[in-house]
């Protein structure tokens, strides 16, 4: 198993608001936000995605900065950037999408760099199906651990080709919403369990401010939301999840149900960060220091001695 970990997914610019405050356009993306989160570890990732000519530098020289490699970056010139423009209601779980601008994304057709080709660890970021297959088929040798993300309008839209590929992955990162609706099934054990038949040996289901599970054939983990006490921004948070879930694992060099278990609370502290500012801004400058304190404080909300007689 090498350290190479290839990222399919969006760099984009978002306009959010939430009920803490609202921003113009800033740096948004779920490859961003995945790359920003896997930085943190010692991985080689390489970012797959497009770009318009009004990208700018700044945010390219960033991205540089955090050692992500842009070789499968493509930017188009006289084109512009995908934008997304979204309002968070109170309980901020539910938004409500002003604008989707797809621009550069009409014309993606993503190219594996050869220097990714072989590499071990695949995250197919949120995005058309048919695109995250096209990846897969351009890998040189079977990667030895494929995770994806998806989102609702996939599901309704592109079910067949999603199918089809939930089928060739060993990690399906979605939350509680999108599981329901791809199984029809309103128990999370009961979704997991046809997710598994579909294909992926792991099963990962996010709830949000309500954390996370983990499930292997009838082993099941689940990691708790860490109390905060203050939540800015939701978006991205995913994506630092499935992010740093991944690079823990690349780094560890290992895939087991515990290595999983340990991953889902490296990615849940890193989500922790990205909620607490504004886009990626938590993100970038939060230390591995913080990271550690941040994993130990996770420990601490379940950990307990009991004696029973």
């Amino acid at each position: 198993m090498n350290n190479k970990l290839l990222v399919l997914g969006t760099i984009a610019y978002d306009a959010i608001e939430t009920p803490f405050g609202k921003t113009g356009k800033i740096l948004g993306g779920c490859a961003t936000y995945i790359g920003l989160a896997a930085s943190h570890f010692k991985t080689q990732c390489g970012l797959l995605s497009i770009i318009g000519s009004d990208f700018e530098t700044q945010h390219l020289d960033l991205l540089k900065s955090k050692k992500l490699d842009l070789e499968g970056v493509e930017q188009l010139e006289g084109e512009k950037t995908f934008f997304w423009s979204g309002k968070y209601h109170n309980d901020l779980n539910t938004r409500t999408t002003i604008d989707t601008q797809l621009n550069v994304l009409t014309k993606f057709k993503p190219k594996v760099p050869e220097d990714f080709k072989d590499a071990s660890v695949v995250l197919l970021g949120n995005l058309d199906p048919n695109l995250q297959l096209e990846v897969l088929s351009q890998m040189t040798q079977k990667p030895d651990l494929v995770v994806m993300d998806t989102m609702n309008f996939w599901i309704e839209s592109y079910r067949e080709k999603l199918d089809e590929l939930i089928a060739k992955v060993d990690v399906i990162s979605i939350n509680d919403e999108e599981a329901r609706q791809i199984t029809q099934k309103h128990s999370l054990v009961e979704a997991a369990k046809e997710l598994h038949a579909m294909g992926p040996q792991y099963v990962v289901i996010k709830k949000g401010e309500h954390g996370a599970l983990l499930f292997n054939g009838d082993d099941i983990f689940c990691a708790p939301g860490l109390p905060l006490e203050e939540v800015f921004d939701p978006t991205g948070a995913g994506d630092s999840f499935i992010g740093g879930f991944t690079a823990y694992l690349v780094q560890r060099g290992k895939i087991t149900f515990d290595d999983m278990k340990t991953a889902v609370i490296v990615g849940s502290a890193l989500a922790s960060f990205t909620v607490q500012e504004f886009g990626t801004k938590a993100l970038e400058k939060m230390t591995f220091v913080q990271l550690a304190q941040r994993i130990q404080a996770f420990k601490s909300l379940t950990e307990f001695e009991i004696e029973i007689t």
